[in-house]
Protein backbone atom coordinates (compact mmCIF):
# COMPACT_ATOMS: atom_id res chain seq x y z
CA UNK A 1 0.00 0.00 0.00
CA UNK A 2 1.52 3.50 -1.40
CA UNK A 3 1.69 6.08 1.99
CA UNK A 4 0.01 9.54 1.27
CA UNK A 5 1.97 12.36 0.47
CA UNK A 6 2.28 14.75 3.06
CA UNK A 7 -0.73 17.44 2.75
CA UNK A 8 1.76 20.50 2.74
CA UNK A 9 2.29 19.22 -1.19
CA UNK A 10 -1.76 19.38 -1.82
CA UNK A 11 -3.43 22.54 0.60
CA UNK A 12 -2.61 25.90 -1.42
CA UNK A 13 -5.54 26.59 -3.65
CA UNK A 14 -3.82 26.87 -7.44
CA UNK A 15 -5.44 26.37 -10.63
CA UNK A 16 -6.82 23.34 -11.51
CA UNK A 17 -4.27 21.93 -14.26
CA UNK A 18 -6.31 20.34 -17.44
CA UNK A 19 -4.23 18.97 -20.43
CA UNK A 20 -5.08 20.54 -23.55
CA UNK A 21 -2.68 20.24 -26.24
CA UNK A 22 -3.12 21.25 -29.93
CA UNK A 23 -1.75 17.47 -30.47
CA UNK A 24 -5.07 15.41 -30.32
CA UNK A 25 -3.06 12.61 -28.86
CA UNK A 26 -1.93 14.52 -26.32
CA UNK A 27 -4.98 16.16 -25.61
CA UNK A 28 -6.50 14.00 -22.70
CA UNK A 29 -7.09 13.63 -19.22
CA UNK A 30 -5.46 10.50 -17.52
CA UNK A 31 -6.75 7.90 -14.84
CA UNK A 32 -9.75 9.57 -14.46
CA UNK A 33 -11.17 10.40 -10.36
CA UNK A 34 -10.39 8.18 -7.37
CA UNK A 35 -13.28 6.92 -5.26
CA UNK A 36 -14.86 9.06 -2.39
CA UNK A 37 -14.26 7.80 1.10
CA UNK A 38 -17.12 10.23 2.25
CA UNK A 39 -20.38 8.13 2.89
CA UNK A 40 -23.15 10.56 4.13
CA UNK A 41 -23.36 13.78 3.46
CA UNK A 42 -26.75 14.38 6.04
CA UNK A 43 -27.06 12.66 9.19
CA UNK A 44 -29.80 12.88 11.70
CA UNK A 45 -33.36 14.11 11.11
CA UNK A 46 -33.47 16.51 8.33
CA UNK A 47 -37.63 16.64 8.61
CA UNK A 48 -36.82 18.23 12.48
CA UNK A 49 -37.70 21.42 13.72
CA UNK A 50 -34.69 22.51 15.63
CA UNK A 51 -34.61 26.40 16.90
CA UNK A 52 -30.17 26.55 16.70
CA UNK A 53 -28.15 26.40 13.67
CA UNK A 54 -24.43 26.34 14.15
CA UNK A 55 -21.46 26.17 11.66
CA UNK A 56 -17.98 25.10 11.73
CA UNK A 57 -16.38 27.40 9.61
CA UNK A 58 -12.12 27.32 8.34
CA UNK A 59 -9.68 29.95 8.72
CA UNK A 60 -7.93 29.64 5.54
CA UNK A 61 -7.97 29.38 2.25
CA UNK A 62 -7.00 25.83 1.07
CA UNK A 63 -7.77 22.27 -0.04
CA UNK A 64 -9.11 19.66 2.28
CA UNK A 65 -8.62 16.24 1.36
CA UNK A 66 -11.52 13.99 1.17
CA UNK A 67 -10.42 11.60 4.22
CA UNK A 68 -10.00 14.09 6.39
CA UNK A 69 -13.91 15.61 5.66
CA UNK A 70 -15.09 12.30 6.59
CA UNK A 71 -12.97 11.59 9.57
CA UNK A 72 -14.44 14.92 10.82
CA UNK A 73 -17.78 13.96 10.36
CA UNK A 74 -17.49 10.40 11.59
CA UNK A 75 -15.74 11.95 14.87
CA UNK A 76 -18.88 14.79 14.76
CA UNK A 77 -22.02 12.57 14.16
CA UNK A 78 -20.32 9.87 16.83
CA UNK A 79 -20.62 12.46 19.46
CA UNK A 80 -24.36 13.33 18.37
CA UNK A 81 -25.45 10.29 18.27
CA UNK A 82 -24.72 8.30 21.61
CA UNK A 83 -26.67 11.47 23.18
CA UNK A 84 -29.34 12.72 21.40
CA UNK A 85 -30.08 9.50 19.04
CA UNK A 86 -31.68 10.98 15.88
CA UNK A 87 -32.60 14.51 17.59
CA UNK A 88 -30.26 16.72 15.02
CA UNK A 89 -29.65 17.51 11.39
CA UNK A 90 -25.72 17.79 10.59
CA UNK A 91 -24.70 18.02 7.00
CA UNK A 92 -21.59 18.25 5.20
CA UNK A 93 -21.67 21.41 2.98
CA UNK A 94 -18.31 20.79 1.12
CA UNK A 95 -18.36 18.65 -2.11
CA UNK A 96 -14.42 17.24 -2.84
CA UNK A 97 -14.60 17.86 -6.94
CA UNK A 98 -10.69 18.74 -7.21
CA UNK A 99 -8.92 15.87 -8.46
CA UNK A 100 -5.25 15.52 -6.20
CA UNK A 101 -2.41 13.71 -8.82
CA UNK A 102 1.30 12.41 -8.40
CA UNK A 103 4.05 12.32 -10.81
CA UNK A 104 5.38 9.27 -9.16
CA UNK A 105 9.31 8.92 -9.59
CA UNK A 106 11.13 5.73 -8.27
CA UNK A 107 14.24 5.93 -6.66
CA UNK A 108 17.24 3.60 -6.51
CA UNK A 109 18.32 0.53 -8.38
CA UNK A 110 16.86 0.40 -11.52
CA UNK A 111 14.44 3.34 -11.39
CA UNK A 112 16.39 3.98 -15.15
CA UNK A 113 13.49 1.54 -16.76
CA UNK A 114 10.72 2.30 -14.47
CA UNK A 115 10.97 5.99 -14.58
CA UNK A 116 9.80 8.71 -17.42
CA UNK A 117 10.78 11.28 -15.81
CA UNK A 118 9.45 14.75 -16.51
CA UNK A 119 8.18 13.36 -20.27
CA UNK A 120 4.45 13.11 -19.80
CA UNK A 121 3.86 14.23 -16.82
CA UNK A 122 0.33 14.78 -16.04
CA UNK A 123 0.24 12.54 -12.93
CA UNK A 124 -1.81 9.78 -11.59
CA UNK A 125 -4.90 11.08 -9.12
CA UNK A 126 -4.01 9.74 -6.12
CA UNK A 127 -7.35 11.31 -4.16
CA UNK A 128 -9.81 14.07 -4.34
CA UNK A 129 -10.04 17.77 -2.02
CA UNK A 130 -12.58 20.35 -1.53
CA UNK A 131 -11.47 23.96 -2.31
CA UNK A 132 -12.79 25.92 0.43
CA UNK A 133 -12.22 29.69 1.35
CA UNK A 134 -12.06 31.63 4.25
CA UNK A 135 -14.97 31.48 5.95
CA UNK A 136 -16.63 28.94 4.33
CA UNK A 137 -18.95 26.66 6.51
CA UNK A 138 -17.46 22.77 6.25
CA UNK A 139 -20.04 21.68 8.62
CA UNK A 140 -23.73 22.27 9.03
CA UNK A 141 -25.31 21.20 12.54
CA UNK A 142 -29.01 21.85 13.52
CA UNK A 143 -30.39 20.98 17.01
CA UNK A 144 -32.49 22.71 19.85
CA UNK A 145 -30.92 25.04 22.12
CA UNK A 146 -30.60 23.21 25.24
CA UNK A 147 -28.23 20.78 23.52
CA UNK A 148 -26.35 24.24 22.47
CA UNK A 149 -23.07 22.87 24.47
CA UNK A 150 -23.17 19.18 23.30
CA UNK A 151 -23.09 20.73 19.64
CA UNK A 152 -20.50 23.62 20.21
CA UNK A 153 -18.00 20.47 21.72
CA UNK A 154 -18.91 18.33 18.85
CA UNK A 155 -17.93 20.30 16.18
CA UNK A 156 -14.78 21.19 18.05
CA UNK A 157 -14.00 17.47 18.19
CA UNK A 158 -14.27 17.65 14.27
CA UNK A 159 -12.30 20.70 13.81
CA UNK A 160 -9.49 19.00 15.11
CA UNK A 161 -9.21 16.44 12.24
CA UNK A 162 -9.25 19.18 9.44
CA UNK A 163 -6.08 20.94 8.18
CA UNK A 164 -6.67 24.33 9.16
CA UNK A 165 -8.03 26.14 12.47
CA UNK A 166 -11.88 26.55 12.59
CA UNK A 167 -14.32 28.52 14.30
CA UNK A 168 -17.93 27.40 15.67
CA UNK A 169 -19.93 30.27 15.09
CA UNK A 170 -23.98 30.24 15.85
CA UNK A 171 -26.44 31.66 14.04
Amino acid sequence: MVKLRKFSAYQNLERPYTRISKYKNKNFVRGGRPALKITKFEMGDPNGKFDTILFLNVRRTMNIRHNALESARMTSNRTLEKTLGKNYFLRLRVYPFHVLRENALAAGAGADRMSTGMQMAFGKPVGVAARVRDGQAVLELRLNKEHLNLGKESLVKAASKLPCSCKVVVA
